[in-house]
């Protein structure tokens, strides 16, 4: 048998009870001695429906504003990571760098020789890509990260940021080895800063050039290029500036890095030919590149005989 259904009045049902279904009215409709248990049954019905969908709506509205906040949550992580983050990495790595590189040059005044500040600095550019690579690529240097990006393995976005950090860690580094030695060791040193004694700006140059395009090759090659990158890259990278700072440490300073000779330089107040140092790794990097884009590269590094 069917019912009908012919409620006369709305109501708002905030509440029910044994009381509240009493009082609920009839459908007006059927036998007389039905109307009263088919209405009630009706607003019964009726109830239930309404704070099933009430109960979902809001569910749903949850649900969308948690999901819209998890969003807004990754995008903030997202950009954390590959802005932010490398960069900081990049500060406080060549922090370390320059603070080990300019302490080992002071600590090493009077002894003959250039073992140490060629072991310390070596040591320290691979451990520390080992350990912060896996963040920002592991650069310290902005001849490294010209190269690196020219070759494709980093964005332009990162570039200029790159080097303002690394220039910033280069004065951090350098202040805080000013800090920890006596004033007259670092003034004997020139606080680790790098000084032209030949005076002879030529060779100077293209020893800072030559040596630069070894250690930004290792680099290009070793970790960017996909046909040759290695898990061993940060040991080799750290091998190669032992390896320069042994060759021509005596002849320029074996720099190959402009931020190592930015710092100690304002540390020190020490500006002597310090153009050197940034022409002559630019200039080498830039030969790497060439090398790597026409020659030595992988068929999505190379531009040419693809």
């Amino acid at each position: 048998m069917g019912m009908c259904v012919c409620p006369q009045w709305i109501i708002r049902i905030t509440h029910i009870d044994k009381c509240t279904v009493n009082r609920l009215p009839s459908t007006g409709c059927g036998p007389p001695e039905k109307q009263g248990a088919q209405g009630r049954i009706f607003f019964l019905f009726f109830f239930i429906m309404v704070r099933t969908k009430t109960k979902t709506g809001v569910f749903t509205i949850a649900v969308e504003e948690a999901s819209a906040e998890r969003g807004d949550t990754n995008k903030k992580s997202c950009i954390f990571q590959q802005y932010v983050q490398p960069c900081l990495a990049e500060l406080f790595g060549t922090s370390l760098f320059v603070f080990v590189g300019c302490a080992s040059v002071i600590g090493n005044v009077g002894a003959a020789g250039v073992i140490q500040p060629a072991v310390a600095h070596g040591l320290a550019l691979g451990v520390l890509i080992m350990v912060l690579g896996q963040i920002s690529g592991g650069h310290f240097n902005p001849a490294v990260s010209l190269s690196v990006y020219l070759c494709g393995g980093t964005g332009l976005s990162l570039l200029l940021p790159y080097v303002l950090a690394q220039m910033c860690g280069g004065m951090v580094g350098a202040g805080l080895t000013k800090v920890i030695y006596p004033t007259d060791v670092y003034n004997a040193s020139l606080g680790g800063a790098f000084n032209i004694v030949n005076n002879d700006l030529g060779k100077t140059t293209v020893a800072e050039v030559i040596m630069t395009l070894f250690l930004t090759t290792v680099v290009c090659m070793g970790a960017v290029n996909g046909q040759t990158r290695s898990p061993s890259a940060p040991f080799c990278i750290g091998l190669t500036v032992t390896a320069n700072i042994f060759a021509g440490g005596t002849v320029s300073g074996a720099c190959m890095n402009p931020a190592r000779a930015f710092g100690p330089a304002v540390a020190a107040n020490h500006w002597n030919h310090h153009w050197v140092y940034w022409v002559g790794p630019a200039s080498g990097a830039l030969l790497t590149v060439m090398f790597i884009r026409l020659l030595f590269g992988d068929q999505k590094t190379r531009v040419v005989l693809k």
